[in-house]
C-alpha cells in the first residue's frame, strides 16, 4: 500500500510531461491539477468530520494555512512543473528525494538545530548521487539541465519549508484537513496565475490534457496521500518511509517506458547512492522529522 502510494505520487511527473506534449503550459497544468483534486480532498474531510469533530480554526490558523498552501503546494509544484520542461523525470525525482536533507539544513541554519556527524555523511552520499546523475544529463544540454535542476531544487526547498511549518499546526488541525485547506489555498493561487497569464487556456486545451489532469488530481495527488496515511496507521511511519524508496526507482522505469527517456548505468548508480544516503539518514533520530502523510502530498 505504501509502495503503491509512492509510485503513484512519483507518476505525477510522467503525467505532467505527457500533458506538455499536447501543448499545455505549466501554469494551466498546475491549475487543472489542483482544481480537479479538490473535490476528493473535501470528500475525505467530510467523511472524517462525520466520525470526529474538528477543532475550529483561529485567525492565526487561517493565515498559516494560506502561507502553507502558497509555499508547499503552489510555489513548490509550480517550480517543479517548470523544471520538468528541462530535465528528465528521473533526475527530477532524485532531486526531490533530497527533501529530508534540506529540512535538516534549514533546521541547522534558521532553527539552530544540531546535525550529528553521521547525518553529514548521509547527506554527503545523497548529494554525491545527485551530482553523479546530473553530470551525465548535463552533457546533452548544460544550460537547460542546469536551469531545470535549479528549479526543481527550489521546489524541494519550498516544500521543506512547508514541512517545517506544518509540523506544529497538523497536530491541532489534522493531516487530512490541513492538506485539503492548503490545497484550496494553492488552487486559488494557481487559478489566479493561470487566468493572468493565459485566461482562455483553462477551457481550450485538448481533451487529453483534461483526462491527464483528472488522473493527476485523483491518482497522483489524492490517492497517494490516502494510501500513505493508511500505511502509517497500519505499519508505522518507519516502514512507510522505507517503502517510499520505490518512488524514484519506479520513476526512472516509467520515464523510460512512457517518455522514451534514457535509462543508463550511471543514472541507476546515482539513484542508488541517493537512496542509500537517505536510508542512512532515516536510521538516525532526526532533528526535524517530517510526517510521512505530509511529505507524500506535494
Amino acid at each position: 500500500m505504501a509502495g503503491m502510494g509512492s509510485i503513484l505520487f512519483s507518476a505525477k511527473a510522467i503525467v505532467v510531461k505527457l500533458a506538455y506534449q499536447y501543448g499545455a503550459d505549466s501554469a494551466t497544468v498546475l491549475a487543472l491539477r489542483m482544481l480537479l483534486s479538490l473535490p476528493f480532498f473535501w470528500l475525505a474531510v467530510y467523511w472524517q468530520s462525520r466520525r470526529q469533530s474538528s477543532v475550529p480554526l483561529t485567525r492565526q490558523d487561517i493565515f498559516t494555512v494560506i502561507f502553507l498552501g502558497f509555499v508547499g503546494y503552489y510555489l513548490s509544484s509550480y517550480l517543479d512543473f517548470l523544471g520538468l520542461r528541462y530535465i528528465t523525470v528521473g533526475l527530477e525525482r532524485i532531486i526531490l528525494y533530497l527533501n529530508p536533507t534540506i529540512v535538516l539544513l534549514i533546521s541547522l541554519v534558521f532553527l539552530k538545530k544540531t546535525i550529528v556527524p553521521k547525518q553529514w555523511v548521509a547527506m554527503g552520499f545523497a548529494y554525491a548521487g545527485v551530482i553523479l546523475v546530473f553530470s551525465q544529463d548535463i552533457r546533452w544540454d548544460s544550460h537547460q539541465v542546469t536551469w531545470g535542476g535549479l528549479l526543481v531544487f527550489g521546489s524541494a526547498v519550498a516544500y521543506a519549508i512547508y514541512l517545517i511549518f506544518a509540523g506544529e499546526i497538523v497536530q491541532r488541525v489534522g493531516s487530512i484537513r490541513l492538506v485539503a485547506l492548503a490545497s484550496t489555498s494553492s488552487a486559488c493561487f494557481s487559478l489566479l496565475q493561470a487566468l493572468l497569464l493565459n485566461p482562455s487556456a483553462l477551457w481550450t486545451q485538448a481533451p487529453e490534457v483534461y483526462q491527464l489532469s483528472l488522473f493527476n488530481g485523483a491518482f497522483c495527488t489524492f490517492a497517494p496521500m490516502l494510501l500513505v496515511m493508511l500505511s502509517v496507521n497500519r505499519i508505522g511511519p518507519g516502514l512507510t518511509s522505507q517503502a517510499g524508496m520505490l518512488g524514484p526507482i519506479a520513476t526512472i522505469f516509467l520515464g523510460w517506458y512512457f517518455l522514451n527517456e534514457t535509462m543508463s548505468f550511471i543514472q541507476i548508480l546515482g539513484m542508488l547512492v541517493v537512496l542509500g544516503g537517505v536510508a542512512i539518514l532515516a536510521t538516525i533520530k532526526p532533528t526535524q522529522q517530517p510526517r510521512p502523510e505530509l511529505s507524500e502530498a506535494e
